[in-house]
């Protein structure tokens, strides 16, 4: 296993608590100098908060830890691509780079849409990675929304 592996698989431990509370499955880790400094996982509906993400939520635990908002020499392992606001965040956080799991072709900001992370015309550029344990990470949202569907259907059905 390697060690984007390892700690892709971190990531998706936390999507699996955001899986457990009925949030949709995406979990982030941080890592600096070899360990993992912060963990995140999707809390939207939950928290009842738009900024409630696992990137968002990472990396507000990481500059704790770090004791700066600069997240310089960090890594960013993420299970979906960053959406607009959390690659932003990302930029402006300074990550050094971000490892993604699966694509987001309806929402990301790391390639798909748009491509925040690697812009040119911003002061900082983050080191890109994507592919990592793809088929696993995709897997996970998948099953989340087809067994969203139908618990939407079977409420839809007791409701007429």
């Amino acid at each position: 296993m390697t060690q984007d592996e390892k700690y892709m698989k971190e990531a998706i431990k936390q999507a699996k608590k955001a899986y457990a509370l009925g949030e949709v499955p995406i979990g982030c880790v941080i890592v600096h100098a070899g360990k993992i400094i912060a963990r995140g996982y999707n809390r939207r509906n939950t928290d009842k908060n738009t900024l409630a993400h696992a990137e968002i939520t990472a990396i507000n635990r990481a500059s704790k830890k770090l004791g700066d908002w600069r997240l310089e020499e960090c890594s960013l392992y993420v299970t979906l691509e960053p959406c607009q606001m959390c690659a932003g965040a990302i930029v402006q956080a300074r990550v050094t780079e971000v490892i993604m799991g699966s694509m987001n072709p309806k929402a990301g900001c790391g390639g798909s849409i748009l491509n925040l992370l690697e812009m040119k015309e911003f002061n900082h550029q983050v080191i890109v990675r994507r592919g990592i344990l793809e088929a696993e990470c995709s897997n996970l949202l998948t099953t989340f929304f087809k067994e969203l569907r139908i618990r939407n259907k079977e409420s839809r059905t007791k409701n007429i």
